[in-house]
Parts: structure tokens; sequence; C-alpha cells
């Protein structure tokens, strides 16, 4: 049973004007779940969005992220309580912490109780964890409980397939969640995945976003154009052969595209 929902839209990057049309045409056409964060500092414009688009708040899953800033025990919840402020409501559905920051020093185990408080004050519904490694998220299992930890919401692209962590994940039940699906667009001329879109009269993109589907992660690709966010829905729709699936995993280049010095994880 999956906790996060399988599409959703991505607000990373987006500021000002451009995240309220984005999130407004988004919940228009369909979307259900929207991804924020407290580092992307447009928390306000994605809860002005939501209450102008008029879907009722029970329809909608709302995710944020607290940044590293907020890690101390004293102002995890605080600055949760003002995220929840600027999205306009009184919980959001997942709260991830957002880096494990081993180099700042961060003890996950203070990290991850801190927020299983928050969730048990009802100011999230779901806690989980993003950027983590093995080691780091088999550390947030042994503090607060394997049914808390709802996802690892981490980057994964054809070129960055990341298997070792994905097994581990999914062999616990824990939700992938794929961010930069598309590697920065970098996947969208590759050869492979032209030759599939044209056996399914598909874009690139629509077939990366397929191949993260079936193989069972939560997608929250981002864009700021109403046919691309429809065409992103559309890729629910393909299904992919398994020799397609067996091609795309040819691809795999260890491609990360997001790496922060401090903030990341040593990668599995």
């Amino acid at each position: 049973m999956n906790i996060v929902p399988q599409f959703g839209i991505g607000t990373f990057r987006l500021s000002g004007q451009t995240v309220i049309d984005s999130v407004k045409t988004a919940l228009e056409v369909g979307y259900r779940a929207v991804d924020t964060a407290q580092i992307y500092a447009n928390e306000a414009e994605v809860g002005q969005a939501i209450a102008e688009s008029q879907v009722n708040r029970n329809e909608l899953f709302i995710t944020t992220k607290i940044w590293t800033d907020h890690y101390a025990p004293d102002k995890l919840i605080p600055s949760l309580k003002e995220s929840l402020h600027k999205l306009r409501t009184d919980a959001v559905n997942l709260t991830l912490i957002h880096w494990p920051a081993p180099r700042l020093g961060v003890q996950v185990p203070e990290l991850m109780q801190t927020l299983l408080e928050a969730k048990q004050q009802g100011l999230t519904e779901h806690i989980g964890v993003s950027n983590f490694n093995i080691e780091l998220t088999q550390q947030a299992i042994d503090s607060i409980g394997l049914e808390h930890i709802a996802t690892n919401q981490i980057e994964l692209s054809p070129y960055l397939q990341n298997q070792r962590l994905v097994n581990f994940l999914q062999a616990k039940n824990i939700d992938v969640t794929s961010y930069m699906t598309l590697a920065y667009g970098k996947v969208l001329n590759d050869p492979v995945l032209q030759g599939i879109a044209a056996q399914h009269q598909a874009s690139t993109a629509q077939i990366a976003l397929a191949w993260a589907l079936q193989k069972g992660f939560a997608v929250i690709p981002s864009s700021t154009k109403r046919e691309h966010l429809l065409a992103n829905l559309a890729a629910q729709e393909i299904q992919l052969t398994q020799e397609e699936m067996a091609l795309i995993s040819t691809l795999e280049r260890n491609g990360r595209e997001v790496d922060p010095d401090q903030l990341a994880p040593i990668w599995d």
C-alpha cells in the first residue's frame, strides 16, 4: 500500500507567479499531490495557488521538507508550524528531512525523534526522509521504527538508477519517491529512449516517467507549461515491455545531478 501518491507536481526552482501558475494549472488538469520544501522559498506561493484553486484540502497530498537550519530540536517543530502557516493548512500530509547532512554533525536519531514528535502533535500525517543512503535510512528506522518512515525521496533517473538503495527501500516497504527523473532534461535526447518513445508515439520525457512508475516509484516532475503537465500525467497510461525496461536499465551511468558537499551522505 503506497502512502505517497504515484504522481505529483514538483516545485523545485520555481518561485513567484511562476510557481503559483504551475501549481494552479496542475491542480486544474488533475494533479492532487504537491511537493515543496522550506529551502525552495515558495511555500507561501504554493499555499496561495492551492487556496485559489478551489480544490478541497482533503483531496490533496501536500509534502514539505525541513531545511538543515531547522534541525535543532528546538527549531524543527516551530519551523514546520511556519511552513503550515505559509501553506495555509493545519497539517501537511508528509514532512521529510531534506538532507542527512552528516558533515554538519547531524545526529539522525535525534532528528527523527523530533520529527516523530511533530507527527504525534498532528502537524503532519506522515514523515520520512530524503537523500538518505542505506546506512542512514537504517539509522532512521532504528530510531523511530520502520512503520513511521513513509518514503525516502531520492534522485533517480535512467542515468542514475541507484539499484542497491532502491532494493533496500522496496524490501522494507518504504515508498521510493524519484526526483530529477529527467536528469535536468539530459535524458530527453537519449537515443535509446527516443527509440522506445517512437514505438509508443510518446515523448522521451513520458518514457522516462513511465519507466520510473513501472519500477514502483512515485514521481514529482515540475513544469510551467500546461501541455507538458498534461503530457507528464499521460505517462501513467504507457505500458513498457520487459525488453524496453531491460534496455533502459543499460543506461545507468551514475549520472548524479545533485550532490551538495556538506549535506550529501556517502552514496551507496
